[in-house]
């Protein structure tokens, strides 16, 4: 199924939750805040948070600095 991820179009397999989104960008240990159709999703619901076919997506990670 294909969604938008940070205004691209990405194809992931059907039934795919965020945790699978999350592993196929390599981004599973890096901080980050996960947005989908403009609602935060907590990293605890990340592993039964299914996607659908159209979702707009924006992951943004977190930077440490200062």
């Amino acid at each position: 199924m294909i969604l938008q991820v940070n205004g691209e179009q990405f194809e992931i397999a059907s039934g795919s939750t965020a945790t699978d989104l999350i592993t196929k960008l390599d981004y599973q240990n890096q901080r980050i805040a996960l947005e989908v159709n403009e609602t935060i999703i907590p990293k605890s619901n990340h592993a039964k948070f299914l996607l659908n076919k159209g979702d707009k997506i924006e992951i943004i990670k977190a930077v440490g600095g200062g």
